[in-house]
């Protein structure tokens, strides 16, 4: 799973950062070992990369007003800069993320970090591995879903009621077709008769001279007729196809997002969403710093007095402040016991968090709106551009609508004309060709009826058009209702799926690594993923935990389980790097930040460090460990190093 081949070396600028003046440091992809006593900033190093990534664990150094670093990765730069003005520190740049929730937990992985924390705490691990999911808007989305589907459902259920209504349509739809196929035959079976009798009574004509003009105004009348009729008919196709085009856009129109924002209100959200942010980053920066150097004089590395850290044994001056169960606050200047200082670092540690959340929501928010507000503004530029071409349509039908009242009524006149015509030339015509009029009554009548079916035909058209537009949709509704199903299945078990995931990732990488460290009195530590009813409130609900399992073996054989607080501090390190690493899989934060770094690893044996390092290794595209240079000489002579000491980086 190594990502190094993917990535070119990484330099790392440091400007008053921590304790650090300046420095520049070159990465490789692969291990690199920071090498060197307590005290000599390389954590500082550490926390100054994870302020590049966007961290907020990198602080301004107490001297100066201006500090920064800076990240250049794959021929991109990527800054942090942080001010002092006024007694507040604020900071800006265009860090590598812009959210570090998950490398903070699962990559970064310092004396201070939370995962490796919580297993030594005895804290709930599975609030651990889900602080990075948004669980509330999981449920939003599952509720938003659930809605949507509904309505899928609802619109399903009204197109099975208009199955009737279509099949008595489509059984009238029918009647009309044969009637109009039989008026058909009807007309041209008497027309074939009519010229039939007009070749024999031509030569019994009394009054041919006015017999034949009205006869050719009637033959004039007739062809115009059949013009008309022929135009009417012309329209109406066309205004059937213009039917059938605006119910697609129609149809179109309304597949848009019905949802408008407020533009206004949007922008002035995302406006002060920004300010909220950019006041967040200064308060966690500020508590950073406090929580930062509280640590770091409490794990000894950093200057807590001035005078006795200058002494000449500074290794000894470090061995008694860390062994002194009493200590000196910087802030009042009385002795407390250290644990007081814990207990308020990790007060000022909860706000810090607190704070982190609110902004990681800010943020969450504020990409919702920025989506919202493009999406809102394509969509709007497209459905003004299809009410638009719909606009230029009905115009387009209404002309025509008017064509075809026009037309009917010059056929209606035509019709009275041709009947008009058709009396004087049965006068003129006499008894003899009674016959003969009468069968272009009988034509003029089946016209009629023909003319009628055909208007009956097209308003069923225009009605069946209709329904078929809504049945149209069916098989989309179908799809979609489809999709909602399985999204919603899918939203209803990925907080599930993702539990599961971290306590197969945790169980498989700790029976790993006992093997390759060997703890003989250790025969296997594991997650458990467990079901509780907890109270929340008035009430009672169902809460998922993770038990964490250590199994001993005793020098008789006998296996029995065991507390992780019996275990030594090298045990447990180990148990709280391994369930950062299951965490770091499980939400793939290899996909989002290149860096794994390691510190704080004293507690284990050189060799066991080593062991730890090669196994990491395979996961991430750069691995930086602080070591002691003592249990850096057991780690592979291939890795790069990096020596701290003395104000002085090398590499070697």
């Amino acid at each position: 799973m190594n990502h190094s081949e993917a990535h070119e070396e990484a330099t790392v600028r440091i400007n008053n950062l921590g304790g650090i003046d300046e420095r520049t440091v070159t990465l490789s992809p692969g291990v690199t070992v920071l090498t060197g006593r307590n005290a000599t900033n390389r954590t500082s190093f550490l926390r100054a990369l994870m302020g590049a990534c966007g961290s907020d664990a990198v602080s301004l150094k107490g001297d100066a007003d201006e500090g920064s670093v800076e990240l250049e990765l794959d021929g991109r730069s990527f800054t942090r800069i942080l001010k002092r003005e006024h007694g507040r520190v604020s900071v800006n740049g265009t860090p590598y993320l812009q959210d570090t929730t998950t490398a903070d937990l699962f990559a970064f992985l310092l004396g201070s970090n939370e995962a490796r924390r919580a297993v030594i705490a005895k804290r709930d691990l599975h609030d651990v591995i889900m602080a990075p999911v948004d669980t509330d808007a999981i449920e939003t989305e599952i509720e938003q879903l659930q809605t949507e589907r509904k309505q899928v459902e609802s619109q399903l259920e009204s197109l099975e009621s208009l199955e009737s209504e279509r099949q008595s349509l489509e059984t009238k739809q029918a009647s009309l077709e044969s009637k109009i196929e039989d008026l058909e035959a009807e007309r041209d079976q008497l027309a074939t008769r009519i010229e039939e009798e007009d070749q024999t009574v031509e030569a019994q004509r009394e009054n041919q001279a006015e017999l034949d003009e009205v006869l050719s105004d009637l033959q004039s009348a007739r062809s115009e007729l059949e013009t008309v009729r022929f135009r009417l008919q012309s329209e109406r196709d066309s205004v059937e196809s213009l039917r059938q085009e605006r119910s697609e856009l129609e149809s179109e129109l309304d597949s848009f997002d019905a949802a408008d924002i407020d533009h206004e209100d949007v922008t002035a959200r995302i406006d002060q969403i920004r300010t909220q942010i950019e006041s967040l980053n200064t308060t966690v920066s500020e508590l950073q710093t406090v929580i930062q150097y509280t640590e770091d004089v409490l794990d000894g590395k950093a200057d807590l007095v001035e005078d006795t850290l200058t002494a000449d044994d500074g290794g000894a001056v470090t061995d008694q402040l860390l062994s002194s169960e009493m200590i000196t606050c910087w802030t009042c200047g009385t002795e407390v016991e250290r644990d007081q200082i814990r207990q308020t670092t990790d007060r000022l540690r909860s706000v810090r968090d607190d704070q982190r959340e609110q902004r990681s929501a800010l943020r969450r928010e504020l990409d919702d709106l920025e989506s919202d507000l493009r999406t809102a503004e394509k969509s709007q530029r497209e459905r003004q551009q299809t009410r638009q071409k719909l606009g230029r349509l009905e115009d387009e039908l209404d002309r025509r609508t008017d064509q075809i009242a026009s037309l009917t009524e010059q056929r209606e006149e035509l019709v009275e004309r041709v009947e008009e015509l058709e009396a004087d030339a049965s006068d003129l015509r006499g008894q003899a060709d009674g016959d003969l009029i009468e069968l272009h009554k009988e034509l003029n009548e089946v016209e009629f009826s023909l003319d009628r079916a055909r208007d009956d035909l097209a308003a069923v058209h225009d009605d069946l058009e209709a329904l078929d537009s809504k049945f149209d949709t069916r098989s989309s509704l179908e799809d979609e209702h489809e999709r909602l199903t399985a999204d919603l299945e899918d939203a209803r078990t990925r907080i599930q799926t993702l539990t599961e995931s971290a306590v197969e990732a945790f169980n498989d990488e700790m029976e790993t690594v006992l093997g390759l460290l060997g703890y003989d009195n250790i025969e296997r530590v594991w997650l458990e993923r467990v079901e509780r009813r907890v109270r929340e409130g008035r009430r009672k609900v169902l809460q998922t935990q993770f038990e964490l399992h250590i199994v001993r073996e005793s020098d008789s054989g006998a296996v029995y389980e065991d507390s992780i607080d019996h275990l030594s501090e090298s045990e447990r390190e180990v148990i709280g790097l391994v369930f950062a690493l299951a965490g770091y899989l499980v939400h793939e934060v290899y996909e989002d930040v290149p860096f794994m770094l390691l510190d704080s690893l004293e507690a284990i044996d050189s060799e066991r460090i080593a062991a730890l390092v090669e196994h990491f290794e395979q996961y991430p595209a750069f691995l930086v460990a602080a070591l002691l240079p003592e249990d850096a000489q057991a780690l592979d002579s291939d890795y790069d190093r990096v020596t701290w000491g003395d104000g002085v980086t090398s590499a070697a």
